[in-house]
């Protein structure tokens, strides 16, 4: 059974057939060659896969794409201005150098989109809680929570302008 998929991939239409057990992470890496979605654990524990459907975070290594059908999706590929400007989270893991060999980097990025979205100014606490669900085996945490920390204040700022 082939089923037909139409969903919007960082603000882009997208029509495609694929079968029932096809993962989202197989869709978006296999047939839409967007490779800022990692696939590491393969059972929603490690975070690396987050993508925003509809803003809200989940793990495309488990999420069936069927159930993406007419919703919005955005992965770390989405986040980049036209222009070629980094979004102020992907700016901030930079500055703080919140990446080491990088597989994690962009589920944390996408994780930490989604808090940001619902609280501009997190608490430390509240930014460790909400980034419990995705893991970093090279660069610890301190500096990405001090990433997501410089993100939300590079945000506070730009919406003032």
């Amino acid at each position: 059974m082939v089923l037909n998929l139409q969903f919007t991939v960082n603000g882009k239409p997208w029509s495609l057939d694929c079968e029932p057990a096809d993962t989202l992470a197989e869709v978006l890496r296999n047939r839409l060659n967007l490779n800022g979605t990692k696939v590491s654990c393969e059972v929603e524990v490690c975070g690396a896969c987050t993508v925003l459907v509809d803003n809200l975070p989940v793990s495309a290594c488990t999420y069936l794409a069927y159930e993406a059908r007419g919703k919005n999706l955005l992965t770390v590929e989405g986040l980049e201005k036209a222009d070629g400007t980094l979004h102020p989270i992907q700016q901030a893991f930079i500055d703080e150098f919140a990446f080491q060999c990088g597989y994690c980097t962009p589920g944390m990025i996408m994780a930490a989109k989604s808090l940001l979205d619902e609280n501009p100014k997190p608490t430390r606490d509240e930014i460790i809680h909400h980034m419990d669900g995705n893991i970093c085996r090279c660069t610890g945490y301190v500096p990405i929570v001090a990433a997501v920390e410089r993100a939300a204040d590079m945000m506070s700022k730009e919406s003032k302008k």
